[in-house]
């Protein structure tokens, strides 16, 4: 956690730096794809003229959304994988629009040059390999965004949802593939050509390396296995994990990991869980609620099974504090990362909000007093339920349990709904935003 020496004044934000960052990307990559629509010449109509500027657009929106879900280090721990998604997710229901306009448009053209029906110029676009490539792509960019769409998503189970949207990597290939078969575009020009060919191996070598590369050799380099299983309350279990070299693992309090556990689950089953100690340079900690079949079995584990890790993950660290005082809130089993944020404090200018329906579901309460109390801070343990009238984060009552709210850092981690109520008194209480640190830990 960061010290007095270390709390960041008069310079950029770690966010900041990597929002500039990926808008300069943005914009100098907007800036060559529309030199190169203007300068590649014509369609053969109109109508293709105006294809090719959606199709140029559409493999940038493609080279972007792998870009932002290669889990690079870089960007992640600046910006954190939920705030990535979330982009990642907008970005995409854009490219769905754009790679159905281009689809449209290029059969209109065809067809208008032809003279025939629409029907029958698909068809006949369907018998040209580069065509058909394309179809197939576009076919499985509506595939993605149909199951991706919320009523659709929350009727899914994760595994399925996941399965499907995996075909987005199919469409990946045979979109390049496309590409490279359009002579219009990919080869227009020996500057286009060398272009798109840094474009896409940089958005490919990012993912291979970020997805693949990096979590393997790390697995095989620190070998993770169980060290211990410890019941922290019925439907609650801590895992003591240990490797070796952890000193290297750039882990830090309050990110958190996806697991995998080979021998308990199928190998393509994981979960996202937040580290709920600092990290030692010996063993790492995770602690659980049994609230699916992934996490309740966590009790079953044996000591030296195997796990497989990819991470860690996350923005919810001391790189972005700019206050002295620090105000962590929790609800539930929210309080993993903040207990590990807690343990890496060393200043005592610390709050904590511990938010839970009633005592006896407050996990880790008793570890959690006992690192207040070394630091003499304070803890509040806001028990009772909202329907019967507890509202402990509305704004006055927000600022009556801290006053001096405004000049802290704010970390939440919680239930969504908590979390947003939180944010918005917050914001009614005019606590910066650059102060306020949240972040879901979700795979999707």
């Amino acid at each position: 956690m960061a010290t007095s020496a270390q709390v960041r004044r008069g310079s950029l934000s770690p966010v900041v730096q990597a929002r500039l960052a990926l808008w300069a990307f943005l914009v100098v990559n907007v800036a060559i794809v529309e030199f190169l629509f203007f300068t590649s010449g014509t369609g053969k109509n109109d109508l293709l003229t105006v294809a090719k500027f959606f199709g140029l657009h559409a493999a940038l929106l493609l080279i972007c959304q792998l870009l932002l879900v290669a889990r690079l280090p870089w960007l992640d721990r600046r910006i954190g994988m939920d705030r990535l998604t979330v982009w990642h997710r907008w970005i995409g229901f854009t490219m769905f629009w754009t790679v159905l306009t281009h689809a449209t448009i290029v059969v209109l053209g065809y067809a208008a040059l032809d003279g025939v029906s629409a029907g029958k110029t698909f068809l006949a676009l369907a018998g040209v390999p580069a065509s058909l490539l394309g179809m197939l792509a576009a076919a499985l960019v509506v595939l993605t965004a149909a199951v991706s769409m919320r009523y659709v998503r929350r009727k899914l189970r994760y595994e399925v949802w996941h399965g499907l949207h995996m075909s987005l990597y199919l469409a990946l290939v045979l979109a390049f593939v496309h590409q490279l078969l359009e002579t219009t575009t990919f080869w227009s020009s020996t500057f286009a050509m060398a272009y798109w060919w840094a474009l896409w191996l940089l958005a490919i070598g990012s993912l291979v390396t970020g997805r693949i590369i990096l979590p393997v050799w790390r697995n095989a380099y620190h070998r993770f296995q169980v060290a211990a299983v410890v019941p922290e309350a019925h439907d609650v279990v801590s895992v003591h994990i240990t490797g070796r070299h952890l000193d290297k693992l750039p882990a830090q309090p309050g990110q958190f990991s996806i697991w995998r556990f080979p021998g308990h689950r199928h190998w393509w089953l994981a979960n996202p869980f937040s580290l709920s100690a600092a990290p030692n340079g010996r063993s790492l900690r995770l602690t659980a609620k049994a609230v699916g079949s992934g996490s309740a079995g966590l009790r079953q584990l044996k000591a030296g099974t195997r796990v497989f890790m990819e991470g860690p993950y996350g923005s919810f660290t001391a790189r972005h504090r700019t206050k002295h005082g620090i105000l962590l809130i929790a609800g539930g089993v929210g309080i993993t990362p903040i207990r590990a944020l807690l343990e890496a404090d060393p200043t005592g200018n610390v709050v904590v909000l511990y938010r839970v329906r009633d005592e006896r579901e407050a996990v880790l309460l008793h570890e959690v007093r006992q690192l207040v109390e070394v630091r003499r801070g304070r803890l509040h343990l806001l028990t009772g339920r909202t329907a019967q009238g507890a509202r402990p984060f509305e704004p006055g009552a927000l600022h009556q349990l801290v006053p001096d709210i405004a000049e802290r850092d704010v970390y939440v981690c919680g239930p969504p709904a908590m979390t947003a109520a939180v944010e918005k008194s917050l914001r009614a209480l005019n606590v910066p935003n650059s102060q306020v640190h949240a972040e879901k830990f979700s795979m999707a």
